[in-house]
């Protein structure tokens, strides 16, 4: 299986998975009230559309932030949608709709970014990104449903950046790999 499709099952795969978790406030040390569990699964899926900005370029980048959104929708439509609870049906809509607007927002300021040094398009696309996203899906999921969702976006917001800076690592990791990855696919498609 090729990276392409790797990371786009990868993709959809982590916005189901942060679309169950975010149903889930995190019970310990009196976060109740500002964080659930899907803020450490969500910021997984700027690495990947970042790596694959990075070794393809924008237009594959944003063909695997529509491929993961469309299986990200469809699962989470099927798996962990309650359709005779309002605010699960919010959450689907909230994610998709935060979702392909924040990762095309990131796909856009990391393609403007990618010749500064290597870690400036990662960290400002995923900050940008992060920031959207996360007041796009909080206000459309719980905005009048009587959940706090404005220390949970903050909460939410502080997991992301955090998360964002520690995912540097495995981008500075990956790049080298992914580069040399993407070459040999694209060498093996030019000689079939």
């Amino acid at each position: 299986m090729n990276l392409f499709y790797k990371l786009s099952i990868l993709m959809g795969l982590i916005v189901v998975l942060s679309n169950y978790l975010v149903q889930f406030p995190i019970q310990y040390f009196g976060l109740k009230e500002v964080l659930t569990y899907g803020a450490f699964s969500y910021p997984i899926t700027f690495l990947i559309t970042d790596l694959a900005n990075r070794a393809y370029g924008k237009t594959v980048a944003r063909k695997i932030v529509y491929f993961g959104f469309s299986i990200g929708i469809f699962l989470t439509l099927f798996v962990s949608t309650n359709f005779s609870d309002v605010i699960s049906i919010r959450i689907a809509i909230g994610s998709g709709f935060a979702f392909f607007i924040a990762q095309n927002l990131d796909v856009l300021i990391f393609d403007f970014l990618r010749k500064k040094i290597w870690y400036v398009a990662p960290l400002v696309s995923s900050v940008i990104g992060s920031v959207t996203d996360t007041f796009l899906f909080f206000s459309i999921a719980f905005y009048a449903t009587g959940i706090p969702w404005l220390t949970l976006a903050f909460g939410d917001l502080a997991v992301k950046l955090f998360i964002a800076l520690v995912m540097l690592i495995p981008f500075r990791i990956f790049i080298n790999r992914i580069g040399d990855f993407s070459k040999n696919t694209i060498t093996e498609a030019k000689n079939q």
